[in-house]
């Protein structure tokens, strides 16, 4: 079968598309025909070798796909060959993958793979976030900082599910359009405003609920500084490259607090409560309340090029690896 190949930590320069031998799925796992894998931004860290995981060298990157059931470990019960499904797990630039069962979840009949691929980590991750760490409430303000980035469009779509205001923050009146287009209710473009400024302005000084921060740098302090009475600063990631070092008084001053979100362990820790995530986004799904937004897809040979532009925050939504075509 044809597969994206890390041999080496580095460069994306340096993944090639080569034949290797199919895996085989272990007593809980799935092999999956893979039709559509999803980019996430710990694709790329994995790749560069500056992720909180390093798989053992050569690996298949990829974390998030979806497909068609095609061999079934001998204590799997719950799937079988010909089962619609997506996943997360590493593997997913390839023709076949093989995944946990406890991280893979059935496609309703009307769901696409593409669509399916996009749904389970970045929506996840973001429901996750709001939901059991910053435990958003309807009629709450959230900021959304990266917000037309693949968990940002996430974040921002699930804030509107759960009755939050949204504000949405990216670097381009590009990346804004599209967040208006996902239902924003206000825009920041913190490459020509002052975040804290138009934060306050927008808000009329109350400050803001919750902000969800995959970005960090320096956007990362005047969100924290802009937050209200009770606030809370998910901290997802750092696509900006900087991780930003924070004056802990700031979190006194209103009673703020950081929270951490580190879904890729949770789902191991809390697997009831990872279940009852996907559901709700499925259920939400259905109604049409969420939906990836998909901005592009390419060939297995094309992912090297399309990791160095999600490195470079040139994707919008998520963009789509299409293994077999």
């Amino acid at each position: 079968m044809k597969a994206l190949l890390c041999t080496q930590f580095g460069g994306f320069d340096q993944l090639e598309v080569q034949e290797v031998a199919s895996p085989q799925p272990g007593p809980k796992q799935v092999k999956i025909d893979v039709k559509a894998a999803s980019l996430n931004f710990p694709d790329a860290l994995m790749v560069q070798g500056e992720y909180q995981v390093k798989p053992a060298l050569p690996f298949v990157p990829g974390l998030e796909f979806a497909g068609i059931v095609i061999e079934v470990g001998r204590e799997v019960t719950e799937y079988k060959i010909g089962d619609r499904v997506a996943t997360v797990g590493l593997g997913g630039f390839a023709e076949e993958a093989v995944a946990d069962t406890a991280r893979t979840m059935h496609l309703p009949a009307a769901m696409n793979f593409d669509v399916g691929a996009g749904l389970v980590l970045t929506y996840g991750t973001s429901l996750r976030a709001l939901h059991n760490r910053a435990h958003l409430a309807a009629g709450e303000t959230l900021l959304v900082l990266g917000a037309a980035g693949g968990v940002g469009v996430a974040a921002l779509e699930i804030g509107r599910a759960m009755g939050a205001r949204v504000i949405a923050a990216a670097s381009s009146d590009e990346k804004l359009a599209l967040c208006r287009k996902l239902g924003a209710d206000a825009v920041i473009n913190y490459s020509t405003e002052n975040l804290r400024e138009r934060i306050n302005a927008l808000t009329d000084g109350r400050g803001i609920d919750v902000v969800y921060d995959p970005v960090g740098g320096p956007y990362t302090e005047q969100a924290l500084r802009a937050m209200a009475w009770g606030g809370r600063l998910l901290v997802i990631g750092f696509a900006a490259g900087e991780i930003p070092k924070i004056a802990i008084n700031l979190c006194l001053l209103n009673e703020r607090s950081l929270v951490g979100v580190y879904w890729g362990e949770s789902f191991k820790r809390d697997p009831q409560g990872y279940r009852r995530n996907i559901e709700q986004l499925l259920e939400w799904s259905a109604s049409g309340k969420i939906k990836p937004h998909i901005s592009e897809r390419v060939p297995l040979a094309q992912t090297p090029q399309l990791l160095e532009r999600m490195v470079a925050r040139e994707i919008q939504g998520k963009a789509i690896v299409l293994p077999e075509a």
